[in-house]
């Protein structure tokens, strides 16, 4: 700490300007340097993990960010309570927000992040490309017209060539962002994209670009001392992603030329002396498979959520350096000593479904064990609560190896080892991810998940029933009125004769009839399938009559019942096949029906939002709407009953 006491621009205490698991890796630096750490929490994060690891918490405010993690003024009320000297901003919220960074350096602060300019610069992906194709990195084709009519951004679209991408200027996520085959669609989609830019960034100006078809998405680590100096850490690859959304991202990015990889480093080393940027940042660009030119996407002014993948390969900590650089200490880093080792992948863990269009997930973690020899960044632990305030992501998993293969095995391994019951996670999808032959064998792309997963993402069938056959075991084994237990003949006396448990269970996943089979040794059958049980348990946390298990990436709560007893008490699917259940807890925004409507299979019937994302529900059948029991503004938990509705006479 000392070097931080004496800096030209001293810093003892930090403010983390965020939440989650950007905010808890932040404090592991800052607690190795010796520095004072201030989290500050919004009501629904009052019991969180970056909370309890702090050594400092001040309340921001209610749930919805726009009052809490997004409110200027009070994080810096919580700034000036605390006595800090710096902020760090972290990803998202307020990170990329110019007028934040000029509002701590008028309340007295340092901020941890480039200047009010840079940010502002980069921030309009119009301005940003302007200022690229000046300092002579290649932009996409494409046409920037701020203000231009509809008549003429198509007569611009037909020079550029379809299909292209209409974009936000302010946009980021994917938010804002068209696909457009064809001239006459393309009013449709500038006017969505227009109406959705504004809604999220307060800014509706879209300009186009070429759209290239399945490209591979590359980034450069960039680090500016603010005087036109820079470096960079080599490069990543995140190609793989969803809705825009990064899924895995690895260092450094394989099969890739050096003379592409050369190019990349001097485009973004330009970028960055071009606008005297200060710390660390993200140069992007995406270059269309088998091509070998690179285009300037965006940059973002911030640390990525995939850094750790460039500090296990270059042996840095860039939230230190970010530090060092705020406080006006040197770098002491030259470009040749900048070299990297080995390979590291990163998955993101997040609170959802995969099988069910990865629909958000909400509960309580029972537990949080990562496995061993991989880094774990979390923003989670036992008892920590997910709701639908923010988004999905929890956590990263990231692995290193000598070269890809091993870092991929690792990261596998890793995936089926972690154990979060409680609360749905995306662990099983991603470790299919890893060992899909289109990652494995080949180089991504953005189209990887669509090559594959051409049908959707669905469980291994045989993993969810040796998981529900382990889960029910143990939980019959420990019931006081397990059939087990029982002396009245349900067990055969020959020794030899297999004894069979028929047992009803019901999960995340859905629900089945199995059987145990208790014999030389345990096995599971459902239908035709039988498979042999591993004389070890699963990992098991016992919660009431419900049981939650996690096994191959696999994480379940499972109910189980005799076989008979289920039959008498189930409801039949016809009693309940009209009811529209609310998928998760989350806010009605908008209803489209009212009773009485005739709908068809697939009409929208309402929209909820949770977690940043909107959910349209559909009509399961042609019918009637004989029921709405919803109206917009209403916050509705998790299977409530919305809409019902009836088949049509």
């Amino acid at each position: 700490m000392t070097a931080f006491l004496t800096a030209p621009f001293p810093i003892r205490t930090v403010v983390i300007a965020n939440r989650g698991e950007i905010a808890c890796r932040i404090i592991a630096t800052c607690r190795r340097l010796g520095l004072r750490t201030v989290a500050v929490y919004s009501d629904a994060d009052a019991e969180a993990l970056h909370v309890r690891l702090a050594d400092e918490a001040h309340r921001l405010g209610p749930a919805a960010p726009s009052e809490s993690y997004l409110c200027i003024e009070a994080v810096l009320a919580a700034a000036r309570a605390s006595g800090a000297d710096a902020v760090h901003p972290g990803y998202g919220f307020l990170s990329e927000n110019a007028a934040f960074v000029e509002a701590c350096a008028e309340a007295g602060f340092i901020f941890i992040g480039p200047s009010a300019d840079a940010v502002r610069s980069m921030g309009s992906k119009i301005e940003a490309r302007r200022i690229a194709a000046k300092a002579g990195v290649p932009v996409v084709p494409g046409f920037e017209g701020a203000g231009a009519s509809n008549e003429e951004l198509i007569a611009a679209a037909e020079r550029i060539g379809f299909p292209v991408m209409v974009k936000a200027s302010a946009g980021g996520g994917g938010r804002g962002m068209r696909r457009v085959e064809s001239a006459e669609a393309l009013a449709a989609a500038l006017a969505s994209a227009q109406a959705e830019a504004g809604s999220a960034f307060g800014d509706d100006t879209v300009f186009l670009e070429k759209l290239i078809g399945a490209p591979r998405h590359l980034e450069v680590q960039v680090f500016g001392d603010g005087r036109g100096g820079a470096r960079h850490f080599h490069e990543r690859d995140c190609s793989v992603q969803r809705n825009h959304q990064k899924v895995i991202e690895e260092a450094p990015a394989p099969n890739l030329a050096d003379a592409i990889r050369e190019r990349l480093f001097a485009s973004a080393l330009k970028l960055t002396r071009a606008i005297d940027y200060a710390g660390a940042g993200t140069v992007e660009f995406i270059m269309e498979a088998g091509s070998g030119e690179p285009y300037f996407l965006e940059m973002n002014t911030r640390l990525q959520v995939e850094h750790p993948v460039t500090e296990a390969i270059c042996g840095v900590d860039l939230v230190e350096l970010q530090l060092r650089q705020a406080a006006g200490l040197p770098l002491n880093l030259s470009q040749e000593q900048i070299v990297t080792r080995g390979h590291a992948i990163e998955v993101r863990i997040n609170a959802e479904r995969p099988d069910c269009g990865f629909l958000p997930a909400t509960g309580r973690f029972l537990d949080v064990v990562p496995p061993s020899g991989l880094r774990f960044d979390s923003g989670v632990a036992a008892g920590s609560e997910v709701g639908t305030s923010y988004d999905s992501m929890l956590a990263k998993l990231i692995a290193y190896g000598v070269d890809r293969d091993t870092a991929r095995k690792r990261l596998i391994a890793g995936l089926e080892a972690l154990a979060m019951p409680g609360v749905p996670t995306n662990q099983a999808f991603l470790a299919d991810c890893l060992r899909a032959d289109a990652f494995a064998e080949k180089t991504p792309t953005t189209a990887f998940l669509q090559e594959a997963f051409p049908e959707g993402w669905h469980p291994d069938a045989n993993s969810l029933l040796r998981l529900r056959g382990r889960a029910a075991a143990v939980l019959i084994a420990a019931s006081t009125d397990s059939p087990l237990h029982r002396t009245d003949g349900f067990r055969v006396t020959r020794p030899r004769r297999t004894g069979t448990v028929p047992l009803h269970v019901e999960d995340e996943y859905g629900q089945a009839d199995l059987a145990l089979c208790f014999g030389a040794g345990l096995s599971v059958e459902s239908g035709p399938h039988s498979l042999a049980l591993k004389d070890e348990p699963p990992a098991v946390w016992r919660q009431g009559e419900l049981i939650h298990a996690v096994g191959e990436g696999l994480s379940l709560s499972l109910t189980a019942r005799p076989l008979a007893e289920a039959r008498l008490s189930a409801r039949t699917e016809d009693q309940a096949a009209g009811q529209i259940l609310a998928p998760l807890t989350g806010l009605v925004t908008k209803v489209h029906v009212a009773t009485g409507d005739r709908v068809k299979s697939g009409d929208p019937l309402l929209e909820m939002e949770a977690m940043k994302l909107v959910h349209t529900l559909a009509a399961p059948f042609d019918g009637i709407v004989a029921k709405v029991a919803c109206a917009a503004g209403d916050t509705h938990g998790a299977k409530t009953i919305l809409i019902e509705m009836e088949e049509a006479a």
